[in-house]
């Protein structure tokens, strides 16, 4: 289980981040959401440990991640909202690349990597270099590179953001199958019918605070709601003309 307790980030005098807590277990998908600005994506940096928290608690199976972070890099796999590319690379290379800082067996390594290659349809791509790749080319390299080692825990920001249709649905798909396996995801989205497709439970930040928490059942009963789309608005956006 991860678990985030109080967190709290401050750069100065701004309020980033402001008590947010939440948890999620094994075999759940669990959506960040908020509008931009809204600290999601702060919070997943302090859950990768690339940026330090001001205050309070961030813990894997019961554990502060301070105290473990060699652990966190070998069982976490995070998406970011950039695909930071190799660009002189192609896409075969810098998915091999991250996958040899794991120390993954190179038998391993390769027949993870083809799985991942057809899953996404990156056939045509995987020896090409990235540079000059479209959104959604480097977003689907990205994705693959964040889960060649398999991790038990997956952060992913936007992750069908300028992919295809068919992509979309492939991403859709390795994702319930990744809860099906017990993994922990905590999966940030603009897009709400996917949130109502493929999360459990969603988190709504607005302003750094946590503004609702529940399964979309209970989100939608209490802003009674038909869709999770008009329920995420008034939570998200109260007292702004939508």
């Amino acid at each position: 289980m991860i678990e985030v307790r109080n967190l709290r980030k401050t750069y100065g005098p701004v309020v980033a981040v402001d008590d947010v807590s939440f948890s999620v277990s094994p075999g759940e998908i669990v959506g960040l959401l908020g509008p931009n600005g809204a600290g999601k994506t702060t919070t997943m940096r302090m859950l990768t440990g690339l940026i330090k928290k001001t205050s309070g608690q961030i813990l894997i199976d019961g554990k502060d991640i301070e105290s473990q972070m060699t652990l966190l890099r070998t069982t976490l796999g995070s998406l970011p909202d950039g695909a930071g590319l190799y660009p002189r690379l192609t896409a075969r290379e810098n998915i091999v690349y991250f996958g040899s800082l794991y120390n993954l067996p190179k038998k391993q390594l390769h027949q993870r990597l083809d799985e991942l290659i057809a899953l996404l349809h990156m056939e045509a791509i995987i020896d090409r270099r990235t540079q000059g790749f479209s959104h959604g080319e480097q977003t689907k390299v990205a994705l693959a590179r964040t889960l060649i080692h398999d991790p038990r825990i997956i952060l992913l920001d936007e992750p069908t953001n300028g992919l295809d249709v068919l992509t979309t649905r492939a991403v859709r798909q390795l994702l319930l199958q990744l809860k099906q396996e017990n993994k922990i995801i905590i999966f940030s989205s603009h897009l709400m019918h996917e949130v109502d497709h493929l999360c459990d439970r969603a988190v709504v930040v607005a302003n750094g605070k946590v503004t609702a928490s529940g399964s979309l059942t209970e989100l939608k009963k209490e802003t009674a709601s038909e869709t999770f789309e008009d329920a995420f608005v008034k939570l998200a956006y109260a007292g702004v003309e939508a």
